[in-house]
């Protein structure tokens, strides 16, 4: 195999750390230093019909692209294979499961994309970290899904062999580097957009997908009534009704 060269180390191992620690050490920052900024900075008031479509598409086709990931990545092929789960039965739900996940995300942004860009107001409240966020997650979802597509199915790479091996190294300290030098260039397109996009993560919007609301599940519940239940008169709730 060939010897890794200093570009090799640091596309594949200083920059990764590097983003790894700017992904710790920015939550930790704008969780101390920007508690109120740490939101959705949600647009709805100014538009909601594509919204309703595109926000759902969106967050249930990225979740099912994170399950994916976590198996893929995270399990090693001889873990499957002690399992009984064939590498064609792997592929197969991967492409079948993977690409519906990926449709689902690709049109889901498309439509958020459109949304935040067709409309004037949405598009006045759009930051330039809010762009390059877009962008970044454009890039990183369209190469992972050519990736899979045309270099994983069609192509007949095994990232389960390369990538995956890579990125459970990186955890202990170890990468391989020529796993990610000799990877195809989608995947690679794919894996260094991604890292850039955890790198920036902190002090985007996205913070908001480790805000968990639980303070909904014991609140007291809201009543909203309208104005023409407001100006009739309040009946106990003893009272008996006359019909």
């Amino acid at each position: 195999m060939t010897s890794p060269t200093a570009w090799h180390t640091f596309l594949w191992v200083i920059i990764p750390y590097l983003a790894l620690a700017s992904f710790i050490l920015g939550h930790i920052w704008r969780y101390r230093y920007d508690k109120f900024g740490w939101t959705t900075r949600s647009s709805q008031i100014y538009e909601s019909k594509l919204l309703r479509i595109g926000s759902p598409m969106f967050h249930y086709g990225i979740i099912f692209v994170f399950l994916g990931h976590v198996i893929g990545l995270g399990v090693p092929k001889s873990w499957t294979e002690a399992v009984g789960l064939t590498d064609a039965w792997y592929h197969l739900m991967a492409i079948t499961v993977g690409l519906a996940a990926a449709i689902a995300t690709v049109g889901g942004l498309a439509i958020l994309i459109y949304r935040r860009r067709s409309n004037n107001r949405v598009f006045g409240e759009t930051t330039k970290l809010d762009k390059l966020m877009y962008l970044m997650l454009a890039i990183t979802i369209l190469a992972g899904t050519y990736a899979t597509i045309f270099e994983s199915a069609l192509g007949h790479y095994d990232y389960r062999e390369g990538i995956s091996i890579w990125f459970r190294q990186f955890w202990t300290l170890q990468p391989d580097v020529m796993l990610m030098a000799t990877a195809p260039p989608g995947f690679q397109i794919h894996v260094i957009s991604a890292i850039l996009l955890f790198a920036v993560w902190p002090f985007t919007r996205l913070v908001h997908v480790f805000t968990v609301p639980l303070g909904y599940i014991t609140r007291p519940y809201i009543v909203y009534r309208s104005k023409d239940q407001l100006r009739q008169p309040q009946r106990r709730g003893w009272e008996q009704i006359d019909f």
